[in-house]
């Protein structure tokens, strides 16, 4: 690799973390740089041990280096050229034996008693499944037929994509903000079951003192209760992959009567705005801008439902503009924007049997992925058609249209 190339690797991944950090940051909003004291029993808890850990270490920090810094000042050689030769001491050797270890019991016993605590999802009263993406979260209320995805708000993808030309200081709550928040109940007590659809992703909120790996093919439990209605931001806290900064937590906790308002509007059949999970930053070209909304996914536990089919058939100039678009903000991570790929696990559109082939082969990959390539069932049959297009007529691919309604064939 040319030293030209190393720094341009080097950069990227500098500005991929100092982001992460940032939209990390944001989330402390209620202490500063301290850990937030939280608004769940747990939080509390945590924030108690953290600060009686840190008093702790503070007081043995001062004695430590106080003794140094005395017996630096009162021994050194111009004071006491000749040094002592005394060797052990059975006395100190006993106090500094036993004294750390009563300190580590002291510390030990309550926060036992928290992990425990944390551990204890018995007696829930609702449940809610996470599914981590890369990049996007999907949430489903477990027994209530409602899931949908959460991805990065419309806005933030915008304004982080590369030559975008947007002040990010003028964007509200950038890179911390999503389409679609989970929704949660004050007073209630939640469990959570969390898992991931491709790698390992964390879903970590710290106001709720709440964070566990979601991991493929393994389910982790964990449990809240929410004090206070409110926003809680949180982040992915596992390095997932290049859009690892761009994959945020919004939780909107609200009384139980919103609540349950807001379940029957997503049980009438009701949508919400659900834009596609975000492109890169550094592949997008500064004119991509995030997919259209989507369709909320009403139906857990089985195949979301379909997206009404568009009334009409859509020209192949409309289908490829906004297929451009669909691609940049959920294609062009792995493929990139180019359709080169990253083979060997993302392979070059260009010349792709899938792509020159026939379109219901293409739609069914799109519907239900393959190998690495997570589903994207969430996206409306428009989206999908307007993105197999553009697949199929790009790169000097010579396949055909794609309409919405053979998307919705396929729904079926």
């Amino acid at each position: 690799m040319s030293m030209k190339g190393w720094l341009a690797r080097v950069a990227a991944g500098t500005a991929m973390a100092l982001t992460a950090l940032q939209a990390v940051a944001y989330t402390q909003t209620s202490n500063g740089w301290n850990m937030p004291t939280g608004v769940t029993e747990i939080a509390h808890e945590v924030h108690k041990l953290h600060m009686w850990v840190f008093g702790v270490v503070t007081i043995i920090g001062i004695l430590v280096f106080g003794v140094m810094i005395y017996s630096i000042i009162q021994h050194r050689r111009s004071k006491h050229p000749k040094p002592a030769d005394f060797h052990e001491s059975i006395k100190v050797e006993i106090a500094w034996t036993i004294i750390p270890f009563l300190i580590l019991v002291g510390l030990a016993i309550p926060a036992a008693g928290t992990l425990i605590k944390m551990e204890d999802t018995r007696n829930s009263e609702m449940t809610v499944k996470v599914t981590g993406y890369q990049w996007k979260w999907q949430y489903e209320y477990v027994g209530e037929g409602v899931s949908f995805f959460s991805t990065l708000s419309q806005e933030s993808n915008v304004a982080r994509q590369t030559g975008s030309g947007v002040d990010v200081t003028k964007v509200p709550n950038y890179l911390v903000d999503v389409d679609n928040p989970l929704v949660l109940p004050v007073g209630k007590k939640i469990r959570f079951l969390i898992t991931a659809n491709d790698v390992i992703h964390a879903w970590w909120v710290p106001e709720f003192a709440v964070k566990k790996d979601a991991i493929p093919g393994y389910i982790n439990e964990v449990w809240t209760r929410i004090e206070q209605p409110g926003v809680y931001r949180g982040v992915c806290a596992e390095l997932c992959g290049r859009d690892h900064g761009f994959m945020p937590i919004v939780v909107r906790a609200v009384p139980e009567a919103e609540f349950k308002a807001f379940l029957d509007g997503k049980k009438g059949g009701k949508t919400e705005v659900a834009a596609a999970a975000p492109g890169t930053a550094s592949d997008a070209a500064p004119a991509a801008a995030p997919a259209p909304a989507a369709t909320e996914v009403a139906n857990a536990g089985a195949k979301p439902a379909a997206a009404p089919a568009a009334a009409k058939e859509l020209g192949q100039d409309e289908l490829m503009a906004k297929g451009e678009k669909v691609y940049a903000a959920n294609c062009s991570a792995c493929h990139q924007a180019s359709g080169a790929g990253l083979p060997p696990n993302f392979p070059s559109l260009h010349g792709s049997k899938i792509a020159n082939g026939p379109a219901e082969a293409h739609i069914e990959q799109i519907l239900k992925g393959k190998n690495l390539m997570p589903p994207f069932p969430q996206l409306s049959d428009e989206d999908i058609a307007a993105v197999a297009t553009y697949e199929r007529q790009s790169w000097g691919n010579k396949g055909s249209v794609v309409q919405p309604s053979q998307v919705a064939a396929l729904r079926k």
